[in-house]
């Protein structure tokens, strides 16, 4: 990893317990500057909780957050994601009465700052069009513009969660198991994608995945959770061949 790049995530020993539960037991974590990471771990490593801990969907009950320098520890997570950090989910989040267009469109107003009663006229300004139409593009949907949410496949639907959250220019994106549920056709397709917003756009990734040929296949930098601990953490060579993951989590399927 380049050390000479500059932070863009700043995780500090932050903790988050529900109850007598552990979720996050103190865990630290420095994201460079177009970085892809890999926050890998078995059910339970608190992979999900440490990334509500990033984007203000829960506070921590010790340690800081910091994006660019900047302390954002508690914060509402709208805030969080004006600055630019977007993030996706495991369950898809669109609004499935609208079409593919309209999708995006909606997410261009808000981050613009428009007001949402103008949509329908925000259809004919040319600039937000060509965004839109540009944004579907990137992600593979250009061709599905008009078709409804609802009637998109599970993967095209994760194609139009990329397009929603790219809408919003983010400097930090954060996903959430972005291949569950795929086919192998479709989970070829999103680690494409996902190459592409880090090579061609410059967008810092963090992401957490179960499935191990996408996380060799495209993270720079691996860190390893097991019951809200980081056990390991380095290139993906090295964490690949470390015991302390074999017996934690990839155990038989390593390659």
């Amino acid at each position: 990893m380049d050390t000479g790049k500059k932070e863009v995530l700043r995780a500090q020993n932050l903790k988050k317990n529900f109850g007598s539960l552990q979720a996050v037991g103190g865990v630290d974590l420095v994201v460079k500057d177009k970085e892809v990471r890999a926050v890998i771990g078995p059910n339970g490593a608190g992979k999900s909780t440490f990334f509500n801990l990033i984007t203000g969907d829960i506070r921590p009950d010790e340690g800081e957050v910091f994006f660019k320098g900047q302390p954002i520890t508690g914060w509402a997570p709208h805030r969080i994601a004006r600055l630019g950090v977007a993030r996706s989910f495991q369950i898809t989040h669109i609004f499935p009465q609208l079409t593919v267009f309209e999708n995006v469109l909606v997410s261009l107003v808000v981050q613009q700052k428009r007001e949402l009663s103008i949509l329908r006229a925000a259809r004919g300004i040319s600039q937000l069009r060509d965004e839109t139409l540009e944004t579907l593009k990137l992600v593979g949907l250009g061709d599905l513009a008009e078709l409804k949410g609802q009637a998109l496949s599970h993967g095209d639907k994760k194609r139009l969660e990329f397009a929603i959250v790219l809408a919003c220019k983010p400097e930090l994106l954060l996903l959430d198991e972005p291949t569950a549920g795929m086919s192998q056709e479709e989970t070829d397709l999103t680690v494409g994608l996902v190459k592409k917003l880090s090579a061609d756009l410059g967008i810092t990734i963090v992401f957490t995945e179960h499935d191990m040929r996408v996380v060799f296949s495209i993270a720079d930098y691996i860190t390893v959770l097991q019951q809200g601990l980081v056990i390991a953490e380095g290139l993906p060579e090295v964490v690949r061949k470390d015991p302390r993951v074999i017996e934690a989590y990839i155990g038989e399927k390593r390659e």
